[in-house]
């Protein structure tokens, strides 16, 4: 009977908005996570602040209302179906720089991980007009110029920009192709490594129109298949450059608006990426450019109208250098702001336009991790750190001069900040691995506390109600001397006489850390879930993760999964010392690149794994694509020992315990080629496993009711066989 309670409330709160969460858990079921998400804590979502910095602005049922920041009292409605005189339900917003305008989008359909394809429409709010911003349904990449009079947009892989005054339309490219010419969009490996959809900015004075051309006509296509209940399957086919392969072309061109005339920016390089433009404050164009191995960077600046560049800044590191946004142009004051690597930890530096550096902004034995901004009111610069230890992070402001440091949010656990425009208030959440997030309002100067906006009190409820086990940081040191960090998870009714089967959860990527003091959402409670069921929970970050310098981030280099695996059987051989843990009866979990440590763990680390569960993993470094797999083990050719020592169907004849395989059929960043080859290994060798596939599902396996049934099943497979 509390079953089928518990099932109708559930219903309850999935069917009814704004319903109370459920509080006075009888116990954790993975109907409740996975399916109902009730367990699922309040998000400041669609936040937006105002010009005043006094006010917010943030979607509300499609609609966009205005809130003021100290009271959280609603101020009036922007914009909403009673001002379009027709039902639109707005996806997402954009204000003109003096919010007179607002271009938004509804009907969005998703491409890839970040891409999307949706209507377009600008409401000018002083003549409570619209105008459709594009003729055909299904634009990308709608962008509103400095001042407001323009609105850029990609169509069919051409760029287009349209006058907000007069609705002119005018086609900047003609040559866009699917699978051929990309103008002002991305192609997928650079939406899915460098960040970016949009490929196209506008000048400050929107006098011109930079944009990025990828020629991909000759890159290898790659084909999914989708099955819709036809007599066919139907197929996607896209671009996709693997190891070694042909990455697209790339150029830069530059449109003027009152001529109308393009020109392309020439650079002497071959087989080089160019992730970034950008504009100066008085209309140079930036250009990032990359060579292949990723391990030089240098920062362009350009005149629009000649084409004639000159070099900026370069950064050359003995490794690879992480692609960042932080990059600041102070006008007031001839200069810009940088983060590097070049000191062996991440910081803030201070150049003048000449590239000449004026002064580190950041110094010590720690890692910048966020860059929030430059207030040039204040001359300070607001950031986030990793200072006081690995598994924290704080927020912290210096002085442009040098000097100053500040904590500004410096409570045990993670601070993130949201700064107004003004930097008058921010928003900061806090959270703990055992508390979940707060948002709360702060007023800059005094750092005084204005208002808690969403506390998620009721998780603490849910805690308390059922009694639930902490999480718990260690650290241990290796056989080769290396300190490691790490959480665990016990039963609530822990007892050291008693012996306890244990589930590990990595990720283990390049400045990946999943040991932090955050929360961690579904899998807190998943963990919980386990850890009721007598399991001890643990997660160690191993080499190559982040918050520990570039030196122990990076020496994974050319030999990805070589270190991490190590570290992983390292910490199954601790564990297995303690005299509460059943050394028999040690598993592995992980997903995408944890799934691939996952595999070598229980291949390389037969004799401390008894079970292994992997989804959505790369099995063999060959069959990724070029910018990630390239920038930390270039080519195969390069590299033959890295890739050859680290592929697991090289191991395969290795495999003892029990083994779960998964992978959804639609992955467009992880191919099902990795599950189908690694197979092909295990059948080869007469190895038992158990496979699971998700047709129409991507990395993430959310489509639909896939991501519960993926989890019964990995917690049938668990209670099974561990």
């Amino acid at each position: 009977m509390k079953q089928i309670l518990f099932l109708i409330l559930a219903l309850v709160l999935v069917f009814k908005p704004n319903s109370e969460p459920l509080i006075g858990q009888t116990d954790i079921t993975l109907e409740g996570l996975w399916r109902f998400g009730i367990f699922n804590t309040e998000r400041v979502a669609g936040f937006e602040f105002m010009n005043d910095g006094r006010h917010y602005s943030r979607l509300v049922h499609g609609e966009i209302k205005m809130f003021d920041i100290e009271t959280a009292e609603w101020v009036s409605d922007i914009l909403t179906s009673d001002h379009l005189g027709q039902e639109i339900e707005i996806d997402g917003y954009y204000f003109s720089e003096d919010e007179s305008q607002i271009l938004f989008y509804t009907n969005r359909v998703s491409q890839y991980r970040r891409s999307y394809f949706a209507d377009y429409y600008l409401w000018d709010r002083e003549e409570e007009s619209l105008l459709k911003i594009g003729e055909e349904d299904g634009q990308m990449n709608g962008h509103l110029s400095p001042g407001g009079e323009w609105v850029g947009f990609v169509y069919d892989n051409d760029l287009y920009y349209r006058n907000t005054k007069t609705a002119e339309l005018t086609r900047v490219t003609q040559d866009g192709k699917r699978n051929e010419i990309i103008n002002g969009a991305s192609d997928w490996v650079y939406e899915e490594e460098f960040y970016i959809t949009r490929t196209f900015e506008w000048s400050p004075g929107a006098n011109y129109l930079a944009w990025l051309k990828f020629d991909e006509s000759h890159v290898k296509e790659f084909t999914m298949t989708d099955y819709r209940n036809g007599t066919y399957p139907e197929y996607t086919t896209f671009k996709y450059p693997k190891v070694g392969e042909e990455n697209s072309l790339v150029s830069v061109w530059v449109h003027e608006l009152q001529s109308g005339k393009d020109i392309e920016l020439k650079f002497d390089m071959e087989d080089f990426y160019i992730p970034r433009i950008h504009w100066t404050p008085d209309e140079q164009l930036v250009v990032f450019t990359m060579n292949r191995h990723q391990n030089e960077l240098t920062i362009w600046l350009a005149d629009p109208e000649s084409g004639k560049k000159k070099k900026l800044l370069k950064e050359i590191n003995p490794y690879y250098i992480n692609l960042h946004d932080n990059l600041s142009f102070l006008s007031e004051r001839n200069e810009f702001i940088w983060t590097s690597e070049k000191s062996g930890y991440n910081h803030i530096y201070l150049y003048d336009m000449e590239g000449n550096l004026l002064r580190q902004l950041t110094n010590g034995a720690y890692d910048v991790t966020d860059f929030y901004g430059v207030d040039p009111e204040r001359e300070l610069v607001f950031f986030q750190a990793a200072a006081a230890n690995p598994l924290n992070r704080e927020v912290y402001s210096v002085s442009l001069d040098g000097g100053g440091l500040s904590g500004i949010a410096v409570e045990e656990g993670v601070n993130r900040a949201n700064f107004s425009s003004t930097f008058d208030y921010y928003i900061l959440e806090h959270s703990t691995a055992n508390r979940a997030p707060r948002h709360i309002v702060y007023e800059t100067d005094s750092n005084e506390k204005v208002r808690l906006i969403e506390g998620n009190e009721f998780i603490g409820e849910i805690q308390e109600d059922l009694k639930l086990s902490p999480v718990e940081f260690f650290s241990f040191t290796t056989s080769e001397d290396v300190e490691l960090n790490g959480y665990t998870i016990l039963p609530p009714d822990f007892d050291e006489s008693h012996e306890y089967p244990v589930l590990m959860y990595q990720y283990s990527g390049p400045n990946s850390q999943h040991a932090i003091n955050s929360w961690r959402g579904e899998y807190y409670w998943w963990f919980q879930l386990l850890a009721r069921k007598g399991y001890v929970i643990v997660c160690v970050d191993g080499r190559g993760t982040g918050a520990r310098g570039q030196e122990f981030r990076k020496m994974t280099y050319l030999n990805l999964g070589h270190y991490e695996t190590i570290d992983q059987i390292e910490t199954a051989k601790y564990l297995a010392g303690k005299p509460y843990i059943d050394s028999d009866r040690i598993g592995i979990f992980g997903w995408s690149y944890g799934a691939y440590i996952s595999i070598l763990s229980i291949l390389k680390g037969a004799d401390v794994f008894s079970a292994s569960i992997a989804v959505a993993p790369v099995t063999d470094w060959r069959w990724y694509d070029t910018i990630y797999t390239e920038r930390y083990m270039r080519t195969y050719e390069e590299n033959r020992e890295g890739y050859t020592r680290n592929s697991a169907l090289h191991f395969a004849h290795q495999l003892e315990g029990d083994f779960l395989l998964v992978h959804g059929l639609a992955d467009d960043n992880v191919h099902f080629q990795h599950t189908a080859e690694l197979v092909r290994m295990l059948n080869f060798e007469n190895k038992h496993y158990d496979l699971y596939i998700y047709p129409n599902n991507n990395h993430a396996i959310r489509s639909g009711s896939a991501r519960y049934h993926l989890f019964t099943k990995i917690t049938d497979f668990i209670t099974t066989n561990l």
